[in-house]
């Protein structure tokens, strides 16, 4: 068992190559046991590189799954800190990966707001900054659209980059973050939510303000159903602000799976690509989770409950994949594609039915659940929480 973990962990290691980039990085910093944000997060960054001679690796446990995560993330925090020692830099797209990167990919870099205004905007902090010039129509999301200068010094931003101007940004989130999971607790106004065996408890606060709109979308505010809310982060809470899809009507341990495809296995997939919050992982890493993990890779969740192999709940049928898989994920909405390794389970994304409306209505709910990086790189907005796409295995 020890060598087969050796192996698994050995080959996620080339599945997911951190390379970090010139740079800085913040010191580390984590969530408390509510969820929060203790101070500012890890400041990992770097490209996710697959190994295009080993795509169909796969780990043989989640725990030497996590193991080989937690290896990555010290090699990255160890070799990320030069002499600026606290700015981090987003991911520089390399051609080393799945082939050639393409040249309409978007770049996300994430810091702290130094200094705001209408042309500029510099974040880092005391040990070093890096300032981005503003497009004259370039927006901000905190919570709602607003523009660019009314940000505030010491909000977490996450700066998208345009793909022919590295120097240039166009949008600006702050202080955003998302909450996907099955309500275990609420009162009047906040909910407590269950992420997965893998995460802690995350508390969610819904403000008078947006509690209307959020209950159209999110009529059952009960324990056992489920719940994807976007917001802004707070240090022990989320203020949800924005449910993103319509809440499936049925209680989380009453998933009733989709009819089955018969025939071949399809060579795209076409379906639903949201993002999840990347305080458990570290900053700029490129991958996509996908919902059907070969069984043998035994996600955490399924060992959690018991299940025997391929019996989780689990509302779409889907092709199983293996950790390392290289997946080709188009967005629909923008006509980006670019090819990513898969680097874990989707265990919250394969319990929900929704649709996403951001740009048409693809005929399956979610089938990819992507990091923040390679959401932002394939044109998406986070705010939508989600965007039309199609995967294409082994691509």
């Amino acid at each position: 068992m020890a060598n087969s973990r050796h192996i698994a962990r050995r080959r996620l290691l080339k599945a997911a190559v951190f390379q970090p980039q010139p740079g800085a990085g913040l010191s580390p910093g984590t969530r408390g046991a509510g969820g929060s944000q203790g101070g500012v997060r890890s400041a990992r960054s770097a490209s996710v590189i697959a190994d295009a001679g080993d795509p169909g690796a796969s780990a043989r446990s989640i725990s030497s799954e996590r193991r080989a995560a937690g290896d990555l993330g010290a090699q990255t925090d160890a070799a990320a800190h030069n002499e600026h020692g606290n700015l981090r830099n987003g991911f520089a797209p390399s051609a080393t990966g799945f082939g050639t990167t393409p040249g309409n990919l978007y770049r996300a870099v994430t810091g702290q707001i130094l200094d705001v205004g209408p042309q500029v905007i510099a974040i880092g902090d005391q040990g070093g900054e890096r300032r981005f010039a503003l497009t004259a129509d370039a927006t901000a999301w905190r919570g709602g659209s607003l523009d660019p200068a009314s940000l505030s010094r010491g909000d977490e931003a996450i700066i998208r980059l345009l793909p022919s101007r590295p120097g240039v940004a166009d949008k600006i989130w702050a202080n955003i973050g998302r909450v996907t999971g099955i309500i275990v607790d609420c009162d009047s106004a906040s909910v407590v939510v269950n992420e997965g065996a893998t995460k802690s408890l995350q508390k969610v606060v819904i403000p008078r303000n947006a509690s209307d709109r959020v209950e159209v979308k999110l009529p059952y505010m009960r324990p056992g159903y489920m719940i994807d809310i976007i917001g802004i982060r707070h240090p022990d809470y989320l203020e949800g602000l924005v449910q993103v899809n319509f809440q499936p009507p049925y209680h989380s341990d009453k998933v009733v799976p989709e009819k089955a495809a018969g025939g071949r296995l399809p060579e795209s997939i076409a379906g639903s690509a949201i993002w999840h919050d990347s305080a458990d992982e570290p900053y700029g890493v490129l991958g996509v989770s996908y919902p059907a993990i070969d069984p043998a890779a035994e996600c955490a969740e399924v060992l959690a409950g018991r299940f025997p192999p391929g019996r989780a709940p689990a509302f779409r049928q889907l092709p199983y994949l293996a950790v390392g898989t290289a997946l080709n994920v188009r967005n629909e909405c923008t006509g980006i594609a670019w090819t990513l390794p898969v680097t874990g389970c989707a265990p919250m994304a394969r319990l929900f039915n929704d649709r996403c409306v951001a740009c048409g209505t693809p005929p399956r709910g979610r089938v990819a659940d992507l990091t923040i990086a390679s959401f932002v790189a394939l044109g998406g907005d986070l705010e939508a929480g989600c965007f039309s796409t199609t995967l294409t295995i082994g691509r």
